[in-house]
């Protein structure tokens, strides 16, 4: 069963790919959230300016002995869980060639990148949270392409609907390393039974819902937008769910592609929506004082202490809940999911994910491209997550988009979570992800939290956006 919902996945992915076309070489950057670990927050130099990318690059068979090597990857992921199971799996790799892989995570490493690759000293590897940002780099000719050998071993691994947002103009530039589903409402089962709530099948019946809660004393939703330099990037998320729900695959498409401007009065009507629904006297818990200033992480604690019910947020937030908290087990503090409910009665559905890409054409870095391109990879850094989370069943807050990853490495939560792709009538990826950098990990962030905070008016900030699109 666990198999057939996973290929149920990839099914629903398969046509995904297909509605979105070349969407994400428009380019951008979803600050897919990151988190915090022992490493620095500057990456390491690799020691080779990539300024020019060459004509050709280097392929895996020309590889002999790698032992003594040195590999710098670098990414958004920095939590202690996320950041550890990632350099836990490089060093599977490393004590297998004798490569030296050192994996360095920053909250802001989506801005560093751009700092780094300026002054001619990018790592060897960088994590993606954007196709949007890989498209960029790889327009500029810093990016590498991948070798003929190493492209063929992610088409092995991966199904095109994951491959296809790391293609920049028909080349091959990024592999998919995860795969996030975001259209997910956080909550507890039990204390959400104990005071009569059934969950909510459409929009209506969710502010219906909310609007209960506030009228029984409760405080219907957790909301922080804060995440550093990209703080307002969960505002966009619920922008992109509801312009889903109210409109479509097909606007959503154009939306994405700036065939329908931020100014059209579908985009309001939807920005409007969010900020309803936030700014009903009552409606939300905001452990930081503001939305503005609560970061998008701090939810999970308040969640389970009962300080809100319901939560937005994707499933890579499992990792955020404090270690030991019971999932979908029916115990009394145990946290579930729901599906974010639609508006029209269909179930669309929006993902994201993280790709990486190489800025240096060394056998060792086409080596460790190669192995993140495999369900090994994929396996060892799910378990080691697992583990770093606490183990005994511990979510992980990671799911791996490899066809040959190990489902069953996964907890029945996490399944869940396949379920619901597996269910849906309509998949898209992260707009913001697809958009240029200038808008989606840009514009769209820091006028949505002006909006947010009320500095702008729907459509001034729409408008701002709208004179930033490149």
């Amino acid at each position: 069963m666990k198999q057939f919902k996973w290929l149920l996945l990839l099914v629903v992915f398969a046509l995904f790919a297909a509605a979105c076309g070349n969407d994400e070489a428009d380019d951008t950057t979803t600050a897919a959230p990151s988190e915090t670990t022992a490493a620095t927050t500057e990456a390491p130099d690799s020691g080779t300016d990539t300024t020019e990318a060459p004509a050709e690059t280097t392929t895996t068979e020309a590889m002999v002995d790698l032992a003594g090597t040195r590999v710098t990857v670098f990414g958004p992921e920095e939590t202690e869980s996320e950041a550890g199971a990632q350099q836990a799996a490089l060093d599977a790799f490393g004590a297998e060639t004798g490569i030296e892989i050192i994996y360095t995570g920053a909250r802001d490493a989506a801005d560093q990148i751009n700092a780094q690759v300026a002054g001619g000293n990018p790592p060897d590897i960088f994590v993606f949270p954007q196709p949007g940002k890989l498209a960029d780099f790889a327009r500029q000719g810093v990016l590498l392409p991948l070798p003929a050998d190493v492209e063929a071993t992610m088409n092995a691994n991966h199904i095109p609907a994951w491959t296809s947002f790391g293609n920049v103009d028909g080349t091959q530039f990024g592999i998919p390393t995860k795969a996030d589903l975001k259209s997910l409402v956080w909550y507890q089962p039990a204390p959400f039974e104990a005071a009569g709530y059934t969950v909510p099948e459409t929009w209506d019946d969710l502010k219906a819902l909310t609007n209960q809660m506030i009228a029984d004393g409760n405080t219907p939703w957790c909301v922080g937008i804060e995440s550093g330099p990209a703080t307002g990037w969960t505002f966009t998320d619920w922008v992109e769910d509801l312009m889903l729900r109210f409109h479509g695959g097909d606007v959503y498409d154009q939306w994405v592609a700036n065939e329908i401007p931020f100014s059209d009065e579908r985009v309001i009507q939807v920005f409007n929506e969010v900020v309803d629904l936030w700014n009903t006297d009552g409606a939300v818990f905001a452990a930081g004082g503001s939305i503005s200033s609560t970061g998008f992480g701090d939810n999970g604690e308040p969640l389970v202490q009962g300080r809100c019910f319901l939560h937005r947020q994707a499933s890579f937030f499992s990792a955020f809940f404090p270690e030991g908290t019971p999932a979908a087990d029916g115990s009394e503090g145990a946290i579930d999911v729901f599906y974010f409910p639609s508006v029209k009665g269909d179930r669309p559905v929006l993902g994201a994910g993280t790709l990486v890409g190489a800025f240096a054409d060394r056998p060792e870095v086409w080596a460790v491209m190669d192995y993140m391109a495999t369900g090994a990879y994929a396996d060892a850094r799910q378990s080691s997550q697992a583990e770093l989370k606490g183990g005994g069943g511990a979510l992980s807050g990671y799911l791996s988009p490899a066809i040959t990853a190990n489902p069953d490495n996964y907890q029945p939560l996490e399944q869940s979570f396949l379920e619901i792709l597996s269910t849906a009538e309509v998949v898209r990826f992260d707009g913001s992800d697809l958009m240029p950098t200038a808008v989606g990990a840009g514009s769209f962030w820091t006028e949505g939290t002006s909006f947010v905070n009320g500095q702008l008016t729907a459509e001034e900030a729409a408008a701002a956006i709208d004179a930033t699109w490149p």
